[in-house]
């Protein structure tokens, strides 16, 4: 890796992975597919080779294809954006508690407010008691779909909206695992937590002693870290957590700060450990993880037209629905504006409230932990199960379309800025 290649995204196939653009068109394309081929004659051999058992017996290494990419690929993706964080937390925007503190309270607000609704409309339609145990299936951010649809329409948007919008999943994603630990699970396993910290220390130490080493010979991560980073993971999901926050954990073990110019082989001595990891492995992310990830969790059979109709009568859809749309945005964007206006922390300067609203509405795509949640609310034969995947997709295509179209006026105006010569730091390279 050259100076210049780190500036920009690389050469090659490696280079053009690492675009989050790329990323976002494989995963929205992914997406559809599985929709489609669910919806389609061949819907029997798509459900077939989600369902298809691959690994060995042992605990924790035997999973259905769809098991493997939502808990197994989607880690690699979680592993890269614990490492972004830390680098934003450690030597970028996050190292303003003043700004740091904005999407974590947003967060809570973002998960607050969909449930408030979701309940809300039970109540006031008096329908099925067993239906109120979908009550956290709209508070979900799905942080892959949610910036990979910033990156399709928002290249020239600023870098801070990013960072926000990365910062809101992580946190709301944590306080979702949370709530299905404390409500949706029998039983939390707490000697494989204690394991996991384990290999996690140990991940840590040698990451922190040794970084000259990782970052001058790149074989050492896969040869080293990764065994350690796969144990870790595996401790975490029989645990009984999602075993994605295991990949956010391992990221945050990594050290950021720059390095004395000691580095040589081709790597840039400015950089630390994190920033240099993500570089290398975001071709992996986004050319294998998230589209994999995306195409066997999108596959929803709705039964057409029909089915999707007679399911938005059911008041289980209409709450979710409600609470992506409308409680995602009045949470996010609320709570905002109420910490910017009432205590020392502040929304960053280089994006404006309006494109806070376009963050807030695209937040409530609520996809991956959102179809887990309903999963655990109501029982396969459920008719609630069903209409709860449609008001999933309802609700997230909604916030996706209504997000989208907002943020894509806005990238539009920090095009002009850029094209009259105002300096503004966008997203991602066109």
């Amino acid at each position: 890796m050259t100076a210049a290649e780190t500036d920009q995204h690389g050469p090659g196939l490696a280079g053009f992975l690492r675009k989050d653009v790329v990323g976002g068109v494989l995963l929205l394309t992914a997406m559809l597919s599985a929709l489609v081929i669910a919806n389609s004659p061949w819907a029997e051999g798509y459900f077939a080779l989600r369902d298809t058992h691959i690994g060995i017996d042992f605990p924790g290494l035997d999973h259905t294809v769809g098991e493997w990419a939502s808990e197994g690929l989607l880690a690699i993706f979680f592993f890269l954006v614990g490492l972004e964080l830390k680098t934003e937390f450690v030597d970028g925007e996050l190292r303003n508690i003043r700004k740091a503190m904005l999407p974590v309270v947003a967060a809570v607000g973002g998960v607050v407010v969909p449930a408030l609704i979701y309940v809300a409309v039970h109540s006031a339609a008096g329908s099925d008691p067993t239906a109120i145990r979908g009550w956290a299936i709209p508070t979900a951010t799905d942080i892959a779909f949610a910036v990979s649809v910033l990156a399709v329409v928002g290249a020239s948007l600023p870098v801070a909206m990013r960072t926000f919008l990365l910062t809101l999943a992580v946190v709301d994603d944590l306080i979702a695992i949370v709530i299905i630990a404390f409500v949706y699970t029998d039983g939390l396993e707490a000697r494989f937590l204690l394991f996991a910290l384990l290999p996690l220390a140990l991940f840590y130490v040698l990451t922190q002693r040794f970084m000259i080493f990782f970052l001058t010979r790149p074989w050492a991560a896969w040869v080293i870290l990764l065994p350690i980073g796969l144990l870790t993971w595996l401790f975490v999901l029989e645990a009984g957590v999602h075993a994605t926050i295991a990949g956010v954990l391992l990221g945050f073990m990594v050290p950021v700060l720059h390095v004395k110019p000691r580095v040589i082989r081709h790597d840039v001595p400015e950089l630390g450990l994190a920033p240099t990891l993500e570089h290398r492995f975001r071709p992996l992310s986004n050319g294998l993880a998230i589209p994999a990830f995306a195409f066997f969790s999108a596959g929803v059979a709705v039964g057409g037209v029909d089915g999707v109709a007679r399911s938005l009568t059911d008041t289980v859809a209409i709450g979710i629905v409600l609470g992506l749309v409308l409680g995602k945005t009045i949470g996010i964007f609320g709570a905002s504006w109420l910490v910017d206006r009432f205590t020392p922390a502040s929304k960053d300067d280089d994006y404006t409230w309006l494109d806070l609203g376009g963050l807030s509405l695209v937040a409530g795509i609520g996809f991956t932990v959102s179809l887990l949640v309903a999963a655990l609310s109501f029982g396969p034969d459920s008719a609630h199960a069903e209409h709860a995947k449609v008001g999933i997709l309802t609700g997230s295509a909604l916030a996706a379309v209504l997000g989208g179209t907002l943020l894509t006026v806005r990238n539009r105006h920090y095009r002009k800025l850029r094209d009259q010569g105002v300096e503004v730091d966008k997203l991602d390279a066109p």
